[in-house]
């Protein structure tokens, strides 16, 4: 069974975000980018099923710059067999990720797809939807546990009211939740493999479609700066100021 796994690129999320000075989007200058921990744990969860024999090949794939070969070898070295990046520079919407990907998977032809159900940065959660209807292929997101039995797949969801278990018949898509696995580490004899493991590089016209986005950002602001707290002496003057002052009560 060929799994695909989608990667991306977003600032690592130990880093305190600034927003540029025109407010036209985020301070990317010399600020540290990894992959996004959603995604490790799709990549995580993918290597675990080749480890247990059901998969046989895991690919990792990524849309956006030249410089996400970085967060690809980061794939490779922990366990991904090949990788492919759709090179753009473009703004990328959720929608044309999703096209992309589509394209990708058309060219793949994998049994199962794995993302991570959110990226930190845009914190969107739309593309493995978007992709699982573009492709037509069963859906299993916000996945805390997955199990391939054959043809099919059972995902156990992390919804509002508790868990939902689905069964999907395969070729399916999945999206990652925080509790699915535990993402393990790079050691550096595999980070050294993952130099010479195969690693396609293709445009979005190699594949036929367009990463030009139809939304543009207007504005971007840093959130207002939280004041600082006070004491109260006792439980009626914290009533009295919640009341008058927070009005929240």
């Amino acid at each position: 069974m060929k799994v695909l796994v989608a990667v991306k690129r977003v600032v690592d999320y130990n880093v305190k975000v600034r927003v540029k000075a025109d407010n036209s989007g985020v301070d990317l200058a010399n600020v540290k980018m990894s992959m996004n921990p959603f995604c490790e744990i799709a990549v995580e969860e993918a290597v675990r099923l080749k480890e247990k024999g059901i998969a046989t090949e895991v690919i990792a794939v990524s849309v956006g710059p030249t410089a996400a070969q970085e967060q690809l070898r980061t794939a490779l070295a922990l366990g991904a067999d090949r990788a492919v990046l759709v090179a753009t520079d473009d703004e990328l919407s959720s929608l044309a990720v999703a096209k992309a990907l589509k394209a990708v998977v058309d060219k793949e032809q994998p049994q199962l797809v794995i993302l991570g159900k959110q990226a930190i940065d845009s914190d969107n959660n739309q593309t493995g939807q978007m992709l699982a209807a573009l492709t037509g292929y069963a859906q299993g997101t916000f996945a805390s546990k997955v199990e391939i039995d054959g043809g099919n797949a059972r995902v156990t969801r992390e919804i509002d009211g508790g868990l939902q278990t689905v069964s999907l018949k395969l070729p399916a898509i999945v999206t990652t939740d925080l509790r699915l696995n535990e993402p393990r580490y790079a050691t550096l004899p595999n980070i050294m493999k993952a130099k010479k493991k195969p690693l396609e590089t293709l445009a979005p016209a190699d594949l036929g479609v367009s990463t030009a986005s139809t939304n543009s950002i207007v504005k971007v602001e840093a959130p207002a700066a939280r004041g600082a707290g006070i004491k109260v002496g006792s439980v009626a003057e914290l009533v009295e100021k919640l009341k008058n002052e927070a009005k929240v009560i």
